[in-house]
């Protein structure tokens, strides 16, 4: 497993663009994106549980049943839902593409991010999708990146390339992802690409068993959003033996999509709407997985801890307190918490008690840009990963105007 470059055009037969078609008022912002696939994919995809649901997600789980896929359309700055026309625009979306294309509407997964409850123009899309098309290179994964960003403030794409029967492989994402993300699949708009051959059911299997312990394990600031979906084109251009059933070949495949997917985790709770340090909490020694991953989602999604991290603050008794109301079984007199950076690691509670520590060595540990909250519960042999970020005074100066 080697990381590359390329993003969703590091494998095989992909291409895309990004441009600013007009849909946000900063002509320096790119807002619609495309990505294409020379043949047409086998798919899969995950959506939001929000019942607030956005007409382009409606529209592509439609498109999506046959498990086939060739092209993502998305738009930034408008996220289209709640609007009475939004499957009309979502679905005109589709239809100028495949006219300007040798695409069928079909075949098409179209997105998009932004405000929600006001209505999208689709005439600057439209008038937009030829350039878009003709943009399409190699080398536009970075474009799309930036057209389908909203708060973002960081570029989120990785790739890395992979051996299946022989042949090499590749596959590569990119995401967008910053504000209302909580566990709860789909938390962001994700993009990944790959020329491995794997049948419609296997990449779904993939895709749904690697969410459970990426994407639902990551938490910004507790809202999750109405629009967004995890989305996997593979298009088998690597020509190795198509993979359609468990075995070697398909552990490795999750191996690299795990790769990416917990790459593009870390990248998007790094960017957390005002955020300044990523927070990883790594819970070992549970009794079970489930009690695991309730620890683990308990503690980055508390607000009291999120805070104490922005300050540096080795106030190790908001782990302890984010435990206790999870709802998971644990024997809380067993409870070891440290904090770790690259400054090194630091012990502050020892079977469920307070031991002394540094308060000087504490804070220049939790004073770097990525924070582990280590929590072991001595009690069993499962173990899970959740990602989250601290809170600042910026994500409320974020939100507080976002649509206006």
């Amino acid at each position: 497993m080697e990381f590359i470059k390329g993003g969703v055009c590091a494998a095989k037969g992909f291409s895309a663009s990004g441009l600013h078609a007009g849909i946000r008022k900063n002509k320096e912002k790119k807002d619609l994106a495309l990505i294409l696939s020379s043949v047409l994919c086998r798919a899969a995809a995950v959506y939001t549980q929000n019942l607030v649901k956005g007409a382009p997600l409606l529209v592509t789980k439609k498109h999506l049943e046959s498990g086939t896929c060739q092209a993502i359309i998305c738009n930034s700055g408008n996220a289209n839902t709640c609007n009475a026309d939004g499957i009309e625009i979502a679905e005109k979306m589709c239809k100028c593409l495949a006219s300007n294309s040798e695409i069928k509407e079909n075949d098409i997964v179209v997105a998009s991010t932004g405000v929600i409850g006001q209505p999208l123009d689709i005439e600057p899309i439209q008038k937009a999708i030829p350039s878009l098309v003709s943009t399409l290179s190699e080398n536009g994964s970075t474009d799309a990146c930036n057209a389908i960003m909203t708060t973002d403030t960081k570029e989120k794409e990785i790739a890395v390339e992979f051996t299946l029967g022989g042949k090499t492989c590749h596959i590569g994402g990119i995401a967008k992802g910053s504000g209302m993300i909580h566990p709860n699949m789909a938390t962001m708009l994700v993009f990944i690409t790959t020329d491995a051959a794997i049948s419609s059911e296997m990449l779904n299997k993939a895709l749904s068993n690697d969410v459970k312990n990426t994407f639902n394990m990551l938490s910004i600031d507790g809202d999750t959003s109405t629009n967004d979906m995890a989305v996997v084109l593979a298009n088998g251009l690597c020509q190795n033996p198509e993979i359609t059933e468990d075995g070697e070949d398909f552990k490795t495949f999750m191996k690299a999509l795990n790769t990416v997917t917990v790459a593009l985790c870390r990248m998007i709770a790094a960017d957390g709407e005002g955020a300044t340090k990523m927070l990883e909490c790594i819970v070992t020694g549970a009794k079970t997985e489930t009690i695991a991953k309730t620890v683990a989602k308990s503690v980055v999604c508390s607000n009291l801890l999120k805070a104490a991290m922005f300050g540096a603050d080795a106030n190790w008794g908001r782990v302890l307190c984010a435990i206790g109301y999870s709802g998971a079984e644990v024997d809380v007199n067993k409870i070891d918490v440290a904090f770790r950076s690259r400054k090194g690691k630091i012990d502050v509670c020892k079977n469920g008690c307070g031991v002394d520590f540094s308060e000087d060595t504490a804070k220049e540990i939790l004073s770097e840009d990525e924070i582990e909250i280590l929590v072991d519960l001595n009690d069993g042999n499962e173990n899970s990963t959740a990602w989250g970020c601290d809170l600042t005074y910026d994500y409320v100066k974020i939100n507080g105007d976002y649509r206006t």
